[in-house]
């Protein structure tokens, strides 16, 4: 039977790994030691954020619907409240990468913690992992060894600051080398944006846009087999536009053609389209075209 785990705070992770006591009580860095850890069908939760460069690991790890086996040089991001677990054969770790644990305490009361969410790549699928060269991972390695040598320093008032300092630019960086990812893949990347198209093209074609509404972020990355979040940084990347921006730009070509037809009043062209209020829909629409629904229609 799986058992579920809850962990609340850095010292229990530290307990579960055998870390012993950390020295901050919000944020800690474990440079990766020799051992193998077997969980057995326990998913975990917690309360963290967690950053980790694997260096030469074996066995698999998962959350969500994916399950990633390890390749060299790879980050893996975890936000807190994702279900992680370990395969069958548990895991196994060598001398070489680290791990960055944090509570989201720790930024509550500064600048970083509105900044958060928009490192995105905390939400991204197993399977959209960071893959770094080797120069990439020893410019984050010298950050990572700064912010530890902060935590370990005697306490004043600047250590808070520049622990803060350090871990932002860490993300900066971390989406610096995603963004190279989305690059270097533009081929794929170009795949996935057609496959998006399509997909919204069938989608308001289908009685799945009355049945359900608008397409949500999330619902559009599980067409694609991607999660929302990667699949919203690529568009952004690739095209300019975030995924919303598309789904709207989809949407008011449509009530473009809808709105010709007098048959339809323009509560039921915002119904066709999946809205529940004709009120949004024409917001929408008017921040796409610069005219009301209205005005559209009696331009034509």
């Amino acid at each position: 039977m799986t058992e579920f785990l809850h962990l609340k705070t850095v010292a229990e992770v530290h307990r579960m790994f055998g870390l012993g006591k950390p020295v901050h009580p919000l944020v800690s860095i474990s440079w990766h030691k020799s051992g193998h850890y077997d969980f057995g069908d326990t998913k975990i939760t917690s309360d963290l954020h967690l950053i980790s460069l694997k260096g030469n690991i074996s066995g698999t790890f998962s959350y969500g619907r994916n399950s990633y086996d390890f390749a060299e040089g790879t980050l893996v991001f975890i936000a807190p409240g994702q279900v992680t677990s370990f395969g069958e054969s548990g895991l196994s770790l060598d001398d070489s990468g680290w791990s960055i644990l944090f509570h989201p305490d720790l930024v509550r009361k500064s600048p970083l913690n509105n900044l958060i969410r928009d490192y995105t790549f905390f939400q991204y699928d197993i399977n959209e992992a960071l893959h770094v060269s080797d120069k990439e991972k020893t410019t984050l390695t010298e950050l990572v060894r700064q912010m530890d040598t902060e935590l370990h320093q005697n306490t004043d008032k600047h250590s808070q600051a520049l622990i803060l300092v350090l871990l932002e630019t860490i993300l900066k960086y971390c989406r610096r080398f995603y963004d190279r990812q989305f690059y270097t893949r533009t081929n794929l990347n170009s795949d996935i944006v057609a496959r998006f198209e399509a997909y919204l093209e069938s989608y308001f074609a289908s009685d799945e846009v009355q049945l359900h509404g608008l397409p949500t972020v999330n619902q559009c990355g599980k067409a694609l087999n991607i999660s929302g979040s990667y699949l919203s940084d690529l568009l952004k990347l690739e095209t300019g536009k975030s995924l919303l921006a598309h789904i709207h730009a989809h949407i008011i070509e449509k009530a473009k053609t809808l709105l010709l037809n007098p048959n339809h009043s323009i509560s039921e062209v915002a119904y066709l389209l999946g809205f529940k209020y004709p009120q949004h829909f024409s917001k929408v629409f008017k921040s796409g075209t610069g005219i009301s629904p209205s005005e559209y229609r009696s331009l034509n």
